[in-house]
């Protein structure tokens, strides 16, 4: 699903109003090429004024976005069709790449959301599924809820929170990890293994954090900032070539951090 274009992407949270838009439209200049953004975000306008204005062809674009998130209110079919609608209406689009069931509470949640994005994978205005959030249980009922193939999950994934376990599930399963706060919302800077490995090949912490998530089969990364100067940086990390020995230093990292992690949450 995604391409060396693809794989490193940008998380949008946060981006909005015309800085936002700005700030989009720069990543697109710098050569970002997947976007992710969701309905909770309140920029999905933002992205699609970015995308219209940036002269990127659509097709060489990987719009992403999500929605049902456990903040949002009832999941009712008919909501979760009117959010949809809603999201393709403000991004501009008749089609995304990626739709994500974004975070549920609950697998009832589950079991209400997930079918109804079937549909529009079926209708062909949604090329891939995707979820967030979910655990090995609750992919394990998303694989028997749907019959169209669960491209995507999104979680939280960086040098701190290395998800071996997930990412073993997810081994020959044709399921990509998509890689959110792959900086650890920046703790990865206080780590004297990313350091010494960033001294080496004289890049900063950020890309070798982003180069070992992309060394991983199956792993994209979707890092956000409103730099301009850090969405530069950040998108060295794609010709960051890190050897064995630099892999398996990071590999080694002890220290755990998960920045998101709700109290109700069934990790």
């Amino acid at each position: 699903m995604f391409d060396q274009q693809t794989q490193l992407g940008l998380g949008t949270y946060s981006l909005t109003d015309e800085s936002g838009t700005e700030t989009i439209a720069a990543a697109l200049d710098v050569g970002y090429r997947h976007l992710d953004t969701a309905r909770l975000y309140e920029n999905e306008r933002e992205v699609g004024e970015a995308i219209a204005d940036s002269g990127v062809d659509r097709d060489d674009l990987f719009v992403a976005t999500k929605v049902a998130h456990f903040e949002e209110p009832e999941k009712s079919e008919s909501y979760v069709h009117r959010a949809v609608q809603e999201s393709f209406e403000r991004l501009g689009l008749d089609r995304v790449d990626l739709l994500y069931h974004h975070w549920p509470r609950s697998q009832d949640d589950i079991e209400t959301v997930l079918p109804i994005l079937e549909e529009y994978v079926e209708d062909g205005v949604v090329d891939h599924l995707g979820v967030s959030n979910y655990t090995i249980a609750d992919m394990e009922l998303a694989w028997d809820l749907v019959d169209v193939h669960i491209d995507a999950l999104q979680v939280e994934m960086h040098p701190l929170l290395q998800q071996d376990e997930l990412r073993a599930f997810l081994a020959n399963t044709d399921t990509q990890l998509v890689a959110y706060s792959p900086l650890a919302q920046g703790a990865v800077f206080d780590v004297d293994a990313i350091s010494v490995v960033a001294e080496k090949h004289g890049v900063s912490e950020a890309v070798v954090s982003l180069a070992w998530l992309l060394s991983k089969d199956g792993v994209a990364a979707i890092p956000r900032t409103s730099s301009v100067d850090h969405l530069r940086d950040n998108f060295e990390a794609l010709s960051v070539d890190l050897d064995d020995e630099d892999i398996d230093s990071i590999d080694a990292i002890e220290r755990t951090h998960r920045c998101e992690d709700p109290d109700w949450m069934r990790w």
